[in-house]
């Protein structure tokens, strides 16, 4: 059995990319997407086509509108080839305001409806800012499921157990890479490997709290830089991961191992957390590491659809 294949049989696989032409061959349960994917895809001549088909069939319309109706088209074609959801973000320059979050995932989730898609087959991807939270927590109340991303630390994932989102996405790969920058020519590749990962050892943090106190929130390890962070996270609700990635772990027989499991995180020894406003800003302020990578990744999200509008208007 390949290491695809093994894992499997303890972890949702959800493949994370805007080409949907990939996904077939790694019959993957789930899909996600971002403004990079979908940046990223459209400038392959095999997608262009929709960009332009998208921009000639609503031209005149506020280009906010045109970038949704592109992603929910990438999200259709994914959604026709894979059985389950289908990640979807919103425009990470709303980051901090809570009101226009909502009316723009409620406006993706009625754009996927009129195509005939069912609300439970979308998540609404947000970044995990405490505004992004509070969006995501109205938005369950109103039977539209999230998934908070850009997530770098404890204090988010509690907060967004607080808040009932149905998933979150901790970003294993950006979390190894600060931590890499930081320690320089010290930094040991190898003994900072697998369980020694610091971002696989947030994801277990996270998951064995989730699990312990019986926290319904899906966990969804993401972004993750070599095959090692993904077998270390063997047993996590879902790990997205990208196709070069799958690629790999598809042409390797090496064995793979349940690292996490949710009877042994029910007897792990640990303290219940809760945070208001005040304490979650304090917490993530006092956590160097996720208060510059979350800004980065808004940063870049923004600067990627920013992009994509550029795109569409010259297509206009």
């Amino acid at each position: 059995m390949n290491q695809l294949d093994a894992l499997k049989q303890f972890t949702t696989v959800v493949a994370d990319t805007g080409d949907f032409k990939q996904l077939a061959q790694f019959q993957p349960q789930d899909a996600t997407t971002n403004p990079s994917l979908i940046l990223k895809a459209v400038q392959k001549p095999e997608y262009a086509p929709l960009l332009q088909d998208c921009v000639t069939r609503f031209h005149g319309r506020d280009i906010g509108e045109l970038m949704d109706r592109l992603i929910v088209r990438f999200g259709c074609e994914i959604l026709s080839i894979i059985p389950g959801r289908v990640s979807t973000e919103v425009d990470a320059r709303l980051s901090f305001d809570t009101a226009a979050t909502v009316a723009r995932a409620e406006r993706i989730v009625e754009l996927y409806q009129a195509e005939g898609i069912h609300i439970d087959r979308v998540l609404i991807k947000i970044a995990s800012t405490w505004e992004g939270i509070e969006a995501a927590r109205l938005l369950e109340a109103r039977g539209i499921h999230t998934n908070l991303t850009l997530l770098f630390s404890f204090a988010q994932a509690v907060a967004c157990g607080q808040a009932k989102v149905q998933l979150i996405s901790p970003f294993v790969g950006r979390i190894y890479d600060w931590y890499k920058k930081q320690a320089g020519s010290s930094w040991d590749d190898a003994a900072m490997a697998g369980a020694n990962d610091p971002g696989v050892q947030s994801v277990r943090a996270i998951y064995n709290h989730y699990k312990h106190f019986g926290i319904a929130t899906e966990v969804m390890g993401a972004s993750f830089r070599n095959t090692g962070q993904i077998v270390a996270l063997a047993g996590c609700d879902l790990l997205t991961i990208a196709p070069e990635l799958l690629t790999q772990l598809a042409a390797s027989e090496a064995p793979v191992a349940r690292v996490l499991d949710p009877e042994a995180a029910r007897r792990v020894a640990i303290e219940p957390v809760q945070y208001d406003e005040a304490g979650f800003r304090y917490a993530l302020n006092a956590d160097a590491m996720a208060t510059e990578k979350l800004a980065e990744g808004i940063r870049a999200f923004a600067a990627d659809a920013a992009k994509l509008e550029q795109l569409m208007q010259a297509a206009a």
